[in-house]
């Protein structure tokens, strides 16, 4: 999406975006569910329409609250489907409670959503690719396909190429040490392979 540096400076939703958030690291749980949510809902919609009516994600979701979205009951669900300032779509709105219930999980194995990503880094001893981050988030999210994965990953510098290396910003988000910049060393990629 190296496109967007050419797109989005200047633009009043892209603008501040690129310049302040895609493609920069973040271990914040509720910006990683955030992220998971717009990265969903945006299929088959453009990314201004994420950005547009992010504010209404934002109150719809209880401010990206992981706990309070795992525990949505089917009130929550309809009341989901019937706010206009989101996207009402079904299998999307199950998606964002399921996925809240399974980063729940990944509390207790790993520590947290950023801790469980840190620990699938590294696959047979070299960074993780985009084809194996999505298989993973296939056999762990609900709709999670190839072009939402990489776009999360991405977004969040778990995959490069958020920024062509000649855009501004590309050198401040690597002053920051995104993960898919960061060396594996022989201790981490023996203890990833080896299940710890």
């Amino acid at each position: 999406m190296s496109g967007y540096c050419d797109i989005a400076p200047g633009h009043a939703l892209h603008g501040p975006y690129h310049e302040h958030e895609y493609g920069f690291p973040h271990r914040d749980e509720a910006v990683l569910f955030e992220r998971l949510i717009l990265e969903i809902n945006q299929a088959g919609l453009s990314w201004e329409t994420m950005l547009k009516k992010r504010d209404g994600f934002r109150r719809a979701y209880d401010g990206f609250d992981v706990d309070a979205v795992a525990a949505y009951t089917d009130a929550d669900r309809e009341r989901l489907l019937n706010d206009a300032g989101i996207i009402r779509n079904r299998l999307k709105v199950d998606a964002a409670i399921h996925n809240a219930q399974v980063i729940r999980r990944l509390r207790s194995l790993h520590g947290g959503f950023a801790q469980w990503l840190d620990a699938h880094r590294v696959a047979d001893g070299r960074p993780r690719d985009k084809a194996s981050w999505i298989k993973l988030f296939k056999q762990t999210f609900r709709f999670t396909g190839g072009e939402i994965t990489n776009s999360f990953l991405m977004s969040l510098g778990y995959l490069p190429g958020a920024h062509r290396p000649d855009c501004p910003v590309f050198a401040r988000i690597a002053t920051l040490g995104p993960p898919w910049q960061q060396p594996v060393s022989p201790t981490t990629a023996r203890g990833v392979a080896s299940g710890s």
